[in-house]
């Protein structure tokens, strides 16, 4: 018997997604999250051999609680409406053994269970694609301006902290936000978490 944790903010989608896996002859829900921290309790205490998780969870994403589960001997699988290729970037770091998108067929998840159980590492394949046609369109020395205000440092504190002048760093900024194709300092740090390219 495969036994199944399953976390999800969204109520009706918990249940639905329970009562689905409960049909099959060889799955066992041992519990239910309504939140990444519920999530990693319940899998330390229930022991189960998957958590299947949504990322976007009020405490902690399930991308935060994968991580914390990556030494475990729970199999982790995302199952999320984001084809972000920032969030499965992150995820593949976490090791996580399954990223699934919420729109595909039913049965494709008790199958993949099944693959994943058996050792496989099942993922969206238009993630992957994702994954590989993106890079990262900084310099490193554009990575550390953003990493600096990321920190909160202000232009002056950023020449001071690089050793270089304020109108370089104002350069490096406007720079930054063309090649990311955003308007202000904020979506800079967004878009590039939401990228997975923060080290």
């Amino acid at each position: 018997m495969i036994r199944i944790v399953i976390a999800e903010d969204q109520r009706m989608l918990l249940g639905a997604l329970g009562s689905l896996l409960s049909l099959e002859d060889d799955m066992e829900i041992v519990g239910k999250a309504s939140n990444g921290q519920e999530a990693v309790a319940l899998a330390q205490e229930q022991q189960p051999d998957v958590c299947i998780m949504d990322i976007e969870m009020p405490i902690k994403t399930g991308l935060e609680a994968a991580e914390e589960l990556k030494e475990s001997n729970c199999k982790v699988i995302i199952l999320t409406t984001f084809a972000r290729s920032g969030y499965f970037q992150r995820a593949l770091k976490a090791g996580v053994s399954g990223y699934l998108l919420k729109d595909s067929p039913s049965e494709e998840l008790a199958s993949s269970i099944r693959s994943i159980m058996s050792g496989r590492r099942i993922y969206a394949p238009e993630l992957i694609d994702d994954a590989y046609a993106e890079e990262n369109p900084l310099t490193e020395r554009e990575k550390e301006v953003l990493s600096l205000i990321a920190d909160g440092k202000n232009t002056r504190e950023i020449a001071d902290a690089l050793s270089i002048k304020n109108g370089t760093v104002r350069n490096y900024i406007s720079t930054i936000l063309d090649k990311l194709e955003v308007k202000n300092r904020i979506e800079a740090i967004t878009r590039f978490k939401e990228k997975g390219w923060f080290k």
